[in-house]
């Protein structure tokens, strides 16, 4: 029997192999330069959109820092509006880049599977003709050739095509490596796209409540400087009510903090709420506090805060479970927290952030660090929008109800030891 192995055996697998590797790659390239078009397209906008909101924040922290007054409170909502509104849009943008980006990462992995399935074929029938050609001897393959030239090419694309062979199953295993780590980042950013979903239904409900506060102040106001300003020592007053009441009371808990159980300070234990941070207000009432983890006498102030203008996303400073969660305007008389959050720790500590415009978590959630957990507002008693932000030696804070207050009686906030209130910079 005469073999022609130059044209009934090589070649084709030669022809075979190159039209695969071909078409796949045609096929890929135009996919990928069409979302990737897309993606970039976004992107600019994007880009576009946080310059846009970035001036409007850096007029509201100009504002911020003017005396308090009716107009400048105005103006800053107004402009507070502007920037909810960019926010919202802003968000609507990333949620389209996601989904491009999970378009895309879809089509690589079809793609890497096909790849992994025609590379799987074409190494079986390589195998196969190898395992074929092999069989046959030196002196088979010279009385079976037309002349020594035909010999030497057998030969040659016998080379060859092992070569490929080698090529393919390299390609094969690296598309293994894609094809998972592809599926790892869609996993991913399915996972941010849920977030940005939910994101974006808080700064709705944001917009909304922030355009009732102002309707709100301006029927209370009447547009009158003179009222506005005898409602601020109104609420000074019943702030100041409240707090004498919450020191006597916290005066007697009494409670037992081992401080041992509480991790060393200087460590980094925690991270920032905020992602641009910028202290208003620091913990105490003097520079010591500062640069000491325990100094809090029933003086001064009891955590730090953080400007952070409405609707500033809000982050878990560590993994914990959600203890309490609770809103302090439900009594219009008692001002305090407004709409706060607290969570409890695994290393002893715990921690809250109040004056909320929104809480995106519930008692009992468990957030890993870094998670949204609320935002940022100008609820309870504050002069202006920011987060207050607080941390407990756990054993010495207690989630409590008042029993006795003159204007707060029923209201639900942590009550804790005097000895329990650290300074939350000597564990960021």
């Amino acid at each position: 029997m005469m073999v022609d192995f130059r044209h009934s055996r090589i070649l084709p697998l030669l022809i075979i192999i190159s039209m695969f590797s071909n078409i796949a790659f045609i096929f890929v390239h135009a996919q990928t330069i069409d979302l990737q078009s897309k993606i970039e397209q976004r992107n600019q906008e994007i880009e576009s959109i946080e310059k846009e909101i970035a001036e409007f924040q850096k007029q509201i922290n100009t504002l911020a820092g003017q005396a308090s007054s009716l107009a400048v409170t105005i103006k800053s909502l107004g402009l507070t509006q502007k920037k909810l509104a960019a926010d919202i849009t802003l968000t609507e943008r990333k949620i389209t880049a996601k989904n491009f980006d999970i378009r895309s990462l879809s089509s690589d992995i079809q793609n890497k599977e096909k790849t992994i399935i025609d590379n799987r074929r074409i190494i079986t029938r390589s195998m196969v003709t190898i395992r074929e050609l092999d069989n046959y001897s030196v002196p088979e393959m010279l009385l079976s050739a037309t002349s020594f030239s035909d010999v030497w090419n057998s030969a040659d694309q016998l080379s060859m095509v092992q070569s490929s062979l080698i090529a393919h199953i390299r390609q094969l295993e690296q598309s293994k490596i894609d094809l998972e780590s592809n599926k790892k980042a869609t996993e991913k950013a399915r996972g941010e796209l849920v977030t940005l979903n939910n994101q974006i239904k808080d700064q709705r409900k944001i917009v909304l409540t922030t355009s009732a506060g102002k309707n709100t102040l301006l029927k209370e106001t009447k547009q009158s400087e003179a009222q506005y300003q005898q409602i601020l020592t109104q609420k000074k007053a019943l702030k100041d009510a409240f707090q004498k009441e919450v020191l006597a009371y916290e005066s007697q808990l009494g409670l037992i903090v081992d401080i041992n159980k509480i991790p060393i300070s200087g460590g980094k234990i925690l991270v920032w709420p905020v992602d641009n941070v910028f202290i208003t207000q620091h913990f105490g009432n003097t520079a010591f506090s500062t640069a000491n983890a325990q100094i809090y006498k029933g003086k001064g102030h009891t955590g730090i805060d953080l400007r952070a203008s409405i609707g500033t996303p809000i982050k878990a400073a560590l993994s914990g479970t959600v203890v309490g969660v609770g809103n302090t305007d439900i009594f219009s008389s008692c001002l305090s927290y407004g709409k706060w959050i607290m969570v409890k720790h695994a290393n002893g500590l715990s921690t809250l952030y109040a004056h909320l415009s929104l809480h995106s978590v519930r008692q009992g959630d468990e957030v890993i660090t870094g998670q949204i957990i609320g935002y940022s507002g100008n609820t309870g008693y504050s002069t202006g929008p920011h987060l207050h932000f607080s941390v407990y030696a756990t054993e010495g804070v207690q989630i409590k109800t008042l029993e006795t207050s003159k204007n707060c009686k029923g209201i639900i906030i942590p009550f804790a030891d005097f000895k329990a209130y650290l300074n939350p910079l000597s564990f960021l």
